[in-house]
C-alpha cells in the first residue's frame, strides 16, 4: 500500500509519540511505521540463545499464518542506536509491533509455543 505525504506525516507524528526519539533512519523504523505486523529480532553471532531462536523463528515465519509478519533483524553488537530507541538491553530479544505500536516482547525465549504465541499477538 502506497502512503501519501499526509498519511506519512501523520504516521510519523503518531510514532514519535509512541516511541520518543525514534528517527526515520533505518529499516526498523520504516517497518514499524508501515503499520503492519512486525517482528524485531535482536541477535548477536556469539549468543547461543539467539542461535537456538533462529531456526524456530524461521520455521514459524514459513507458516501461512505468519505470511504478513515482517521480520527485521537487529545486530546487538553494531546497531546500538536502534537498541537505544527500542529500549533493548540484551540480545535474544524479540519485539512484536502492530499498527505502529509495540504489543509485547520476550527475552531469551526458546520455547517454540511461547514464540508462536508472541507472533500471534502481532496479527
Amino acid at each position: 500500500m502506497m502512503m501519501n505525504r499526509r498519511s506519512f506525516l501523520a504516521a510519523t507524528m503518531a510514532l514519535s509519540v509512541m516511541l520518543p526519539g525514534l528517527a526515520l533512519a533505518d529499516e526498523t523504523d520504516t517497518a514499524i511505521q508501515a503499520g503492519g505486523p512486525v517482528l524485531v529480532h535482536v541477535t548477536a553471532p556469539w549468543c547461543e540463545t539467539c542461535q537456538a531462536q533462529k531456526p524456530i523463528v524461521a520455521e514459524l515465519l514459513d507458516k501461512p499464518d505468519f505470511k504478513t509478519l515482517r521480520k527485521v533483524d537487529v545486530d546487538f553488537d553494531s546497531q546500538k542506536d536502534v537498541l537505544a530507541k527500542l529500549r533493548v538491553t540484551t540480545q535474544s530479544t524479540m519485539i512484536v509491533f502492530k499498527d505502529g505500536k509495540e504489543i509485547d516482547r520476550q527475552m531469551g525465549q526458546t520455547d517454540p509455543a511461547e514464540i508462536e504465541a508472541l507472533f500471534r499477538k502481532a496479527l
